[in-house]
């Protein structure tokens, strides 16, 4: 083993914040998660309520990202939730965070054209979306337009 292997072998992990279920929350409801943490079937069960709700969230906001929105504020409320009794949840959700800010900033001084393509391209998954759900010809239908290809390939 090389000298730097060694080091990454033996650093001892450091102290996560959120190791300790619902340290997320705040004091009043971190006191409360605490006392059902000591009744283990409600335990059980308030960790798979926030699961599902978490995940439910989650799911919702990956379907909305791209459309003009909240779609990344839904995601990441999505693993707020679970952050709060998952610590994978926690680190994912610092690590996307860090991730959608790096890229933000990277689109923020990228040439126009570059930015202009992204905004073209976001459009047209929102056109697409919008096409394969039927929305389009619906909307159409609301103004008097009846043309075929408005028509979703779905439904």
């Amino acid at each position: 083993m090389t000298d730097q292997t060694e080091a990454a072998v033996t650093r001892p992990r450091e102290a996560d914040p959120v190791d300790e279920r619902g340290s997320l929350l705040p004091d009043g409801l971190q006191r409360r998660r605490q006392a059902l943490a000591k009744r283990p079937a409600l335990d059980l069960a308030y960790r798979i309520a926030v699961g599902v709700v978490g995940t439910a969230v989650l799911i919702v906001g990956i379907v909305l990202i791209p459309y003009p929105g909240p779609g990344w504020l839904i995601v990441f409320a999505g693993l707020g939730i679970l952050a709060t009794e998952f610590t994978w949840a926690h680190r994912l959700l610092r690590f996307a965070r860090a991730k959608y800010d790096a890229f933000a900033d990277w689109l923020k001084v990228q040439h126009w054209s570059v930015q202009l393509l992204f905004g073209l391209f976001t459009f047209a998954v929102v056109v697409a979306t919008l096409w394969i759900l039927g929305a389009l010809e619906l909307a159409a239908g609301w103004v008097g337009i009846d043309w075929s290809w408005l028509a979703s390939p779905l439904f």
